[in-house]
């Protein structure tokens, strides 16, 4: 049994997240269809974290196994690509590798990197409007930097966090989050091990919150303490998140 590790791309408008379901196309769905017309059977892949939809991904990876490993390891993605472009998705397979059967996709992971582009100009962008979250008014970056401070470190995130969650436990640790601005975009990046279901989008929310003024970035420390999703700020569009690196 030879296992694949799979670094993937794609523009996420189109579908309905990575995790195949019945009410529209998923990553999964079509890179597993490629297996099938590749291999002539059914093949499982397991990803590092499923995206939601309108999420798109930069550095997403998963594996999947092989009963032999006849076809070169480079060319596995080469002929994956084939079948994707032939059936018109916006999912690219950068490199395939082959790896030791220890490797899991997702419970080998050291580090996530999500990044958060947020377009602030007073213009909307024809461009852009499916790959960054268009915000017009004035925003302050330098509280952002501030409230940010308090996410970071181990801490009971159940306030920042989809009601749908089903995340057995909510404590979580935040590596670090960073800011960048780019032209006319805030780039907002957040470090950790895993995360919940929309947290990064309910923290990015909550921020831009403190950044335009409407809560002070010291009340982040009682949203956190309230433990209760309604305290913290609306959930970013999934247009603006892109799972940008994952660490092993």
């Amino acid at each position: 049994m030879q296992r694949v590790k799979l670094l993937i791309e794609y523009l996420g408008t189109d579908y309905v997240g990575w995790q195949s379901q019945n009410n529209g196309k998923s990553i999964q769905e079509e890179i597993e269809q490629a297996l099938f017309e590749i291999f002539k059977k059914k093949i499982k892949i397991f990803v590092a974290g499923r995206t939601d939809a309108g999420v798109h991904a930069f550095g997403q990876v998963a594996h999947f196994d092989l009963e032999s490993d006849k076809l070169e390891e480079k060319k596995i993605y080469y002929a994956i690509n084939f079948f994707l472009k032939k059936n018109n998705n916006k999912i690219t397979i950068i490199d395939s590798e082959f790896v030791g059967n220890t490797f899991h996709s997702r419970f080998s992971v050291k580090q996530k990197v999500y990044l958060y582009k947020i377009l602030n100009r007073k213009t909307p962008s024809y461009i852009f409007e499916d790959r960054a979250w268009f915000v017009p008014g004035r925003v302050d970056i330098f509280k952002m930097k501030k409230a940010s401070k308090y996410l970071i470190g181990r801490h009971d995130f159940n306030a920042f966090r989809s009601v749908d969650c089903q995340a057995k436990s909510s404590v979580k640790t935040i590596d670090d989050i960073t800011f960048t601005e780019n032209s006319d975009f805030i780039e907002i990046r957040i470090f950790g091990k895993s995360f919940m279901h929309n947290q990064v989008r309910i923290i990015v929310g909550t921020l831009l919150n403190v950044g335009r003024e409407l809560i002070d970035e010291s009340s982040i420390r009682g949203i956190l303490n309230s433990k209760e999703r309604k305290n913290a700020g609306p959930t970013a569009p999934a247009i603006g998140l892109y799972l940008e690196k994952i660490k092993y």
